[in-house]
């Protein structure tokens, strides 16, 4: 197989034959520094949306009687992501996202660190705002953090983000901005008390940095909302839309993703005014599947039926199967992406290598990725170069896909494996495994090869911290799985 490098160096002698062996050498020299990736003329401005717990369905372009006509706008002239995978939990996502790793590089391969929590993502780590300002952009923060909390050190404005305003936690009441009572709500390193509905107070910041920006200067703004994530609560201009549902979790849940897509709609407007929404790539997509079990609802009491619809796909949140991990999402660059279906695959991590590339950076600052540049499929829908997906890996479960097959792995006794051909079998209801021996082994070989890599879990050895301590103390919501 021809590697692109060697590609690139082929072009290049062709093209240096007449100017001498000097040139030829300055000349490979330069395109091999190169990100693989070709740099956009002018760096684009990027938004990089996320919202917090949102079905796979719960969008009107994915067919739901939800309101969200700027996110269909987006989507109906960009390209929708329908093979967009993350992890299956908030704080591994992010930091996926943030690293260009998958979480079990950095120690959060196990479910998302608690308010009690004290650990953060490694200090190695090199964040994609880092790399970004390295490219010279300006860097922002609007929103929930979540990837470490406890020691300033690990905090927004000291990995990266010129600026931060939002909430350091997993989960906050979105009126009081508060958790276990403490205020969650920060600008910069500085705790501030503000009233009104967080997802509003978003939508309200991220204006005035757009209209702040000296649009000469790229900017990367990172707006990472907490709507629709529990407690189901909305503002009741948001509430007064939903007349015709009866059920007051998904009203109240129907009601935060509009007020959040009313948001993004400012957004878009802001970046009009401003001159800067023909050069700017605006991302969205949520941080995990719908949460369909009251386990991993967070610290919110939520009974009956949840409300959240992850559409064809297999359970949700906090789980490895599709409904867990494979998330609404789209792109967004007026004449530089084509509007469409892209069906490759493509994962979180893979937006750290394609941003920075795009914005003409450097990776060699970073460890190494287990992201791809996915630009040339998100943009012109070619071919994924990504073949493989690692759900995740932890002790007690782990899933892997290779081209169409996909590996559960379920270790606590009985114990569980379940093989299914996601082309074929979206939906994973049918169990493959007897009929497939050998793609059985393979993947289980991956997953043991993957699990020999893996960092220490933080979750776990902080839990041990409690546990061993002279004086064991466990803060209120330790081990509450929130996010």
């Amino acid at each position: 197989m021809t590697s692109d490098t060697s590609i690139q160096t082929a072009g290049v002698s062709r093209r240096a034959v007449l100017l001498g062996s000097t040139t030829l050498a300055a000349t490979i020299a330069l395109s091999l520094s190169r990100p693989a990736s070709a740099q956009a003329a002018t760096p684009p401005h990027i938004v990089y949306i996320v919202s917090d717990d949102q079905g796979w369905k719960d969008v009107g372009f994915h067919g739901s009687d939800i309101k969200t006509p700027n996110i269909d706008g987006l989507a109906a002239a960009g390209a929708e992501l329908m093979q967009f995978y993350a992890q299956p939990m908030c704080s591994q996502t992010r930091a996926a996202m943030l690293t260009g790793r998958y979480p079990l590089r950095t120690g959060f391969q196990t479910t998302v660190i608690p308010s009690g929590g004290l650990y953060g993502v490694p200090m190695d780590e090199y964040l994609l705002p880092q790399a970004m300002k390295d490219a010279g952009y300006e860097t922002a923060l609007v929103g929930k953090w979540h990837i470490g909390h406890a020691k300033t050190e690990f905090w927004p404005r000291q990995r990266g983000f010129d600026y931060f305003y939002g909430a350091m936690v997993g989960e906050i009441d979105h009126f009081k901005h508060e958790a276990h009572g403490e205020g969650d709500w920060y600008r910069n390193n500085d705790r501030i008390e503000e009233e009104g509905y967080d997802t509003t107070l978003f939508g309200n910041e991220a204006v005035k940095r757009i209209e702040g920006h000296d649009a000469s200067k790229p900017l990367y703004l990172y707006l990472a909302f907490t709507a629709p994530h529990t407690p189901y609560q909305a503002p009741d201009e948001a509430l007064a839309k939903y007349p015709e549902i009866a059920d007051t979790s998904r009203r109240t849940y129907a009601a935060m993703i509009t007020a959040m897509d009313d948001q993004i709609g400012r957004v878009l407007e802001a970046l009009d005014k401003k001159g800067m929404r023909e050069n700017t790539l605006i991302v969205f997509h949520s941080d995990n599947g719908g949460t369909r079990s009251a386990k991993f609802t967070g610290e919110s009491k939520v009974t009956g039926e949840l409300p959240p619809n992850n559409g064809p796909y297999r359970d949700g949140k906090g789980t490895l199967y599709e409904g867990g991990t494979r998330v609404v999402a789209l792109a967004n660059w007026p004449g530089k992406i084509k509007p469409g279906k892209v069906d490759g695959m493509i994962h979180v991590v893979d937006m750290y290598p394609t941003l920075v590339s795009l914005a003409g950076g450097a990776l060699d600052k970073a460890k190494p990725l287990d992201g791809l540049d996915v630009w040339a499929t998100i943009s012109e829908g070619k071919v994924s170069p990504r073949t493989e997906v690692v759900y995740n890996v932890q002790p007690w479960a782990a899933a892997v896909r290779q081209g169409d097959w996909k590996l559960v792995w379920q270790t606590m006794i009985p114990g569980k494996l379940e093989l299914f051909n996601i082309a074929d079998d979206p939906a994973e209801a049918t169990n493959l495994t007897e009929a497939n021996p050998v793609e059985v082994q393979k993947l289980q070989s991956r997953i043991t090869e993957l699990a020999a890599e893996a960092a220490p879990n933080l979750f776990l050895k902080d839990a041990f911290r409690l546990v061993v301590s002279e004086t064991p103390s466990t803060p209120e919501g330790y081990f509450e799985v929130s996010d």
